[in-house]
């Protein structure tokens, strides 16, 4: 893939970075797109609806009538559900919608759909996102400089607060993370919040140079 070029905030040109074919030139599988998508939406799903059922809603201990010679149906309870305050037939109940992909799944997920933003031409790369004090005009100012006025996503190299705060008063801008830490005991992790359904919801997706780098050197072997 040939370089891209970076940008500071204000759109102009700092610098060049090369792309790896491997993370943002591959084939857009719209299938494992879908499926990702399907996941993470059902994940966000509570599942705590619920009706109540003959046995759970109160009073119908007695039998309305006797069984016979009244010119009724038979009735046994006045919470059946036919009833006016009787329970629900085959109503919702607590459940879980969890859906768990693979790691192999996630991982092309997110490759097809950081390929499919390169190839759109709806990826940006930033050389760095620093502000000295909350300001949400400097944000928009940024975003409009880049072209991303509509839904703009942006990544991350570290979590910095008054980024996020000053970005959470711009209409549809949403803020993500990918970088490297050790945790606890000494290992190298990485820290993400990227996921694939929010790329795919963004107009544009905004990436520090060093959040790229990071992203290719995960996902490029």
């Amino acid at each position: 893939m040939p370089n891209m070029k970076v940008v500071d905030m204000a759109g102009k040109e700092v610098g060049k970075i090369k792309l790896s074919d491997a993370v943002f030139g591959q084939e857009v599988r719209s299938d494992i797109l879908h499926t990702a998508v399907r996941a993470y939406l059902l994940n966000q799903r509570q599942g705590t609806q619920s009706t109540l059922t003959r046995t759970e809603v109160s009073g119908g201990g007695k039998k309305p009538w006797r069984q016979k010679g009244t010119g009724h149906a038979r009735q046994g309870s006045t919470r059946a559900p036919q009833w006016t305050h009787g329970g629900v037939a085959l109503g919702p109940k607590p459940r879980s919608y969890r859906v768990n992909l693979d790691k192999r799944t996630k991982r092309a997920a997110l490759i097809s759909a950081l390929s499919g933003k390169c190839a759109a031409k709806e990826l940006v790369i930033v050389d760095a996102v620093k502000l000295d004090d909350y300001s949400t005009k400097t944000m928009v100012g940024m975003f409009a400089a880049l072209a991303a006025d509509k839904k703009p996503m942006l990544v991350l190299d570290s979590i910095d607060e008054v980024v996020i705060k000053s970005c959470a008063n711009v209409p549809g801008a949403k803020v993500s993370h990918f970088f490297g830490a050790e945790n606890e005991v000494g290992e190298k992790t990485v820290c993400s919040d990227v996921n694939v359904y929010d790329i795919l919801n963004s107009g544009k997706l905004i990436l520090t140079r060093a959040a790229a780098e990071k992203i290719q050197e995960v996902y490029g072997k």
